[in-house]
């Protein structure tokens, strides 16, 4: 894929043809809540579809309920041991520079706030806690796995949030382009692999180049379930990193919406912390995570944990001391990182599955009427951009 500014403004115009033909449709024929009712019992691959679907429906999830045939499977298994190696971390990655890294684009972060809610920051955290964990499964793609069904799902919100916005001409696609656009797909699928792999490397966690490239290329597969065209998605890592680039410096800056939900999710998080003296750590992590820059126009506070967060890979290289040369270290400390993980997605769920219905409409509130070792250690592609 070659990443120009012409291709970049064409993927702006572009959606998911299949997706949002099946929620027109839907729509259409006044089945959206009859779908939603019976999808809710739908969560597993390979379980039988409920009598009743609406057939427009049965024929998108039949034809969607396989993964692209282009499958590496070996290099899946490598992204899932990366990912129970490194999940602690992954998940700090994700909640504190991937997250406020959406809030930095000014179209995303006010699309956020009109489909999520302002008020509501749990759901979307929880439901990509919740995706990343399904899609890191050994059966993810197997009989009996969450992943497949929920991409599916996931695919169909997409499309309806651009059916509504459409419909109610409350959305300027001059200015914004399509929402949820083939470039925003690819943009979010960087925040979630290109971005999660700097933060790890700025935290000073140990990476090989074959974990990191299979992490990277578990997200591509995510990315093709999810509708986005592969013949304009990076396929390399330094690819990746152009497209990162060129998608922030074309996008990136201060809003009212980001700095809200960024709010929102600092007071998320510091409920989830234990006490009040740690609190100050969550603004910490992601000042260090985005740069001092980025985290002033997300007007995330500067706080005396700015500098002791700083320190963070030099603790980590103790841990991952202890890891390399223990087997019992090893084993706890993996066990403690599937705990945590585990106790912080039960915290944003409130102990529910998150069922990723389409919404019928938009609310109305916001303008909107519906073990690696250190040898061959991963370094980040350089910057493309000055």
């Amino acid at each position: 894929m070659t990443c120009t500014e012409a291709s970049m403004n064409a993927l702006r115009q572009a959606g998911d043809e299949l997706a949002d033909a099946t929620v027109a449709a839907l729509f259409e024929r006044g089945e959206v809540g009859k779908f939603n009712t019976l999808m809710r019992y739908v969560s597993t691959a390979g379980a039988p579809l409920p009598d009743g679907l609406p057939d427009v429906a049965r024929e998108y999830l039949e034809s969607t309920r396989t993964p692209p045939a282009w499958v590496d499977w070996a290099e899946m298994e490598k992204a899932r041991l990366f990912f129970i190696d490194n999940n602690v971390h992954i998940s700090t990655a994700l909640s504190f520079a991937s997250m406020p890294a959406c809030y930095l684009v000014p179209h995303v972060a006010k699309l956020l706030s009109a489909t999520h809610g302002l008020k509501y920051p749990s759901k979307r955290m929880a439901e990509t806690g919740q995706f990343t964990v399904y899609l890191m499964q050994p059966d993810a793609f197997e009989a009996g796995g969450r992943f497949v069904p929920a991409a599916q799902k996931v695919r169909l919100l997409h499309a309806s949030i651009r059916h509504h916005l459409a419909r109610e001409n409350r959305w300027d696609t001059e200015v914004h382009g399509t929402p949820i656009c083939q470039e925003d797909m690819i943009g979010g699928q960087m925040f979630f692999s290109m971005l999660v792999l700097d933060s790890l490397h700025r935290l000073g966690i140990h990476m090989s180049q074959e974990g990191a490239d299979a992490y990277y290329y578990a997200w591509r597969v995510v990315g093709a379930m999810l509708g986005v065209d592969q013949d304009a998605v990076p396929h390399t890592l330094d690819e990746a990193r152009r497209f990162l680039d060129l998608y922030m410096v074309r996008h990136m800056g201060p809003s009212e919406e980001g700095t809200q939900l960024t709010r929102q999710l600092i007071d998320l998080y510091e409920e989830v912390v234990p006490g009040t003296f740690f609190d100050p750590i969550v603004s910490a992590l992601i000042r260090h995570l985005v740069g001092d820059t980025c985290a002033d126009w997300l007007q995330v506070p500067r706080t005396s944990w700015d500098t002791v967060v700083k320190a963070a890979p030099h603790l980590l290289g103790v841990l991952e001391t202890i890891e390399d040369h223990s087997p019992f270290g090893a084993w706890a400390l993996d066990r403690l990182g599937h705990l945590t993980s585990v106790l912080e997605l039960s915290t944003l769920t409130r102990g529910r599955v998150m069922h990723y219905a389409i919404p019928e409409q938009l609310r109305k509130d916001y303008g909107v009427s519906n073990a690696v070792p250190r040898t061959n250690r991963w370094a980040p592609p350089a910057p493309t951009l000055s």
